[in-house]
C-alpha cells in the first residue's frame, strides 16, 4: 500500500485525470495502472529479479524511457486547455494503455515490485502460492492507491471555479511530474 499511495509520477497523472474527468473518467487509467503493475510483479516473480539484478543497465533503459514518457505527460498537461469534467476535451484523458505503460516505464514501480518480491516472495516456502497472493494482493492496494489519487483530484476539481484555474492546476500537476522525472534521473 506504501508503494501505490506514496506520490509518484503514476498518482500526479491519477490527480490531474480525476481533476479532469471524474472519479470515472480516471477509472481506466487507475486499472491499466493496478494490472500494468500487478503483471509487473508477477514478471519480476517469474524470473525477471534476476535479470535486473545481473544487469542494472536494464533499470537505467527502463529510467530513461520511463523519463521520455513522463515528459510527453507533462507535456499534455501544459497543453491541456483546462476542460472540466464533461467536457470532450475532458474525455481526452490518458486511458488504460498509458496507466499501464506508465508503471512499466516508471521507476518507482519497478523498485517497489523487486522490493516486494524480495521481501515477501522468495523467501517462501509456499513458491507461486506465495507469489499469486503477492499479485492479488497488489492489485489491490494499487487500485486503492492509485484510485485514491484519482478521487483526491475529483475533489480538488470542485475546488477550481473555471478554466483558467484548471489550466493552472494542471500546469502545477505538469512541474510536479517533471520534478519526479528529474528525481528518477538523479537517482
Amino acid at each position: 500500500m506504501v508503494g501505490s499511495i506514496a506520490p509518484g509520477p503514476v498518482c500526479v497523472v491519477a490527480v490531474a485525470a480525476g481533476a479532469q474527468a471524474g472519479v470515472w473518467g480516471a477509472a481506466r487509467y487507475v486499472l491499466g495502472a493496478s494490472l500494468g503493475y500487478t503483471l509487473m510483479v508477477f514478471v519480476v516473480g517469474v524470473g525477471l529479479l534476476g535479470s535486473l539484478q545481473d544487469h542494472p543497465q536494464l533499470l537505467r533503459i527502463l529510467s530513461g524511457l520511463g523519463a521520455v514518457y513522463l515528459l510527453y505527460l507533462a507535456w499534455r498537461l501544459v497543453s491541456a486547455r483546462g476542460e472540466l469534467p464533461g467536457s470532450s476535451a475532458a474525455a481526452q484523458v490518458p486511458g488504460f494503455w498509458a496507466g499501464a505503460l506508465a508503471q512499466w516505464l516508471n521507476p518507482k514501480a519497478w523498485l517497489f515490485s523487486t522490493a516486494g518480491i524480495g521481501l515477501f516472495v522468495s523467501g517462501s516456502n509456499a513458491g507461486e502460492q506465495a507469489l499469486l497472493l503477492f499479485c492479488m494482493l497488489s492489485l489491490l492496494m494499487c487500485l486503492l492507491g492509485v484510485g485514491s489519487w484519482a478521487l483526491a483530484g475529483h475533489l480538488l476539481e470542485r475546488q477550481l471555479p473555471g478554466l483558467t484555474a484548471m489550466r493552472w492546476f494542471n500546469r502545477c500537476m505538469a512541474l510536479l511530474l517533471v520534478g519526479s522525472v528529474a528525481m528518477i534521473l538523479l537517482y
